[in-house]
């Protein structure tokens, strides 16, 4: 494949916590094998599936060639493959990793980065515990923010928590290359998906740790579709929903809704008084709750759009499946399998120099033969 990292060599032995940063580095170009053992890849099993094609597979595992290795009968030529990467991604239950010694991988190439994704580090007291994509949410505080204030939190759709882990394991990727551009040295990189999870919460820390200063209580409840300053919110309009704000500018907002006619006593100047923040966002509030149940999802969208208020029309799926924007960007990929095409979600960025490709989801071929191809020596 072409691409920004087309002279780049990965060995993908990740599980589910990272694979999604390797698909983000090999669909750039990246030249990376994925080891499996000859009954197949685990993650194969996962569904959805068509046929007896795993779509969660063809996905994730895009853009690499796969190669069979049967341990510990071909560990020479496994532990070869490994000494000729520049970059190795691990997971605790990826492929080969227990039999692994990366210190002594290491030692014989000093320029060799491994990005080792674990659910909790590589150090700490919860640093042996296992958790799965729903545990690591809860754990690491996403779950506590799901849910309306009178249910029990709810799992995000998908698995969300682990794509946010592999985003990082790609960035920890990137940057240990550039590191050893620099300077000439590899390392190892130790990404904890707690923490991962944890970077995310942003404000909803900063709440929690300084709340007396902005006068609230210490534990914030469950809101749903809720935002905490309650200015954001998800009203019905008259086909559909929308994501309402008077944010940033509220000056703005109330300017449309007297256009509109229906702004009541907002321009009241006790409204500009600090004092009175709390109720006037309230105000606002209902007052749009109303407004926004008067209209069509779509029109009032984009006439938000234009008068630079961040409104969000909720799309449903089957309209994103033949989304505009999407279309004109060219951003649903075919993935070429040995069977029809897939067609699946593309990528989030666009390079001006060096196209992004979705590569062939193929086959699983012998070690040695992949090997030649690539033009490793083979040792036995």
């Amino acid at each position: 494949m072409s691409g920004p990292l087309s002279n780049v060599r990965i060995i993908d032995l990740t599980d589910e916590k990272s694979i999604y940063g390797v698909k983000l580095l090999a669909d750039l170009g990246a030249d990376v094998v994925r080891p499996e053992p000859p009954t197949g890849d685990p993650l194969r099993d996962r569904g959805p599936f068509k046929g007896n094609q795993s779509l969660w597979h063809i996905f994730f595992g895009s853009s690499r060639r796969f190669v069979s290795i049967d341990l510990p009968t071909e560990q020479s030529l496994f532990h070869n493959l490994l000494t000729k990467a520049d970059l190795i991604i691990t997971g605790p239950e990826g492929f080969g990793v227990s039999e692994t010694d990366f210190d002594v991988l290491q030692a014989d190439n000093p320029e060799l980065i491994v990005v080792d994704v674990r659910s909790f580090g590589r150090e700490g007291p919860w640093k042996d515990y296992l958790a799965p994509d729903l545990v690591a949410g809860a754990l690491g505080g996403a779950v506590a923010t799901t849910g309306d204030a009178d249910t029990p939190p709810l799992k995000n759709y998908g698995e969300l928590n682990f794509m946010v882990s592999g985003a990082y394991a790609a960035i920890a990727g990137l940057a240990g290359l550039y590191v050893r551009r620099e300077k000439g040295a590899g390392q190892v990189v130790d990404v904890s998906v707690h923490e991962s999870i944890a970077s995310c919460l942003e404000h909803v820390l900063m709440f929690y740790w300084y709340h007396d200063r902005m006068m609230r209580e210490p534990v914030l409840p469950r809101r749903g579709s809720l935002h905490w300053s309650n200015a954001y919110v998800v009203f019905q309009a008259k086909d559909g929903g929308v994501m309402v704000t008077p944010t940033p500018d509220f000056d703005r907002q109330l300017a449309w809704l007297i256009e509109e006619g229906v702004q009541e006593d907002l321009i009241d100047p006790k409204y500009d008084l600090p004092e009175h923040l709390v109720e006037r966002i309230m105000k606002t509030m209902d007052i749009l709750k109303r407004w926004v149940a008067t209209k069509e999802a779509e029109p009032l969208f984009l006439e938000a759009q234009q008068r630079h208020s961040p409104y969000g029309w909720v799309i449903p799926l089957a309209q994103m499946a033949d989304n505009e924007q999407l279309r004109a960007r060219e951003w649903f990929a075919d993935t070429v399998t040995g069977a029809e095409p897939v067609k699946g979600p593309g990528a989030p960025y666009h390079f001006s120099e060096t196209p992004w490709a979705l590569g062939v989801y193929g086959d699983t071929h012998p070690l040695s033969e992949v090997m030649e191809d690539i033009g490793w020596e083979v040792r036995s």
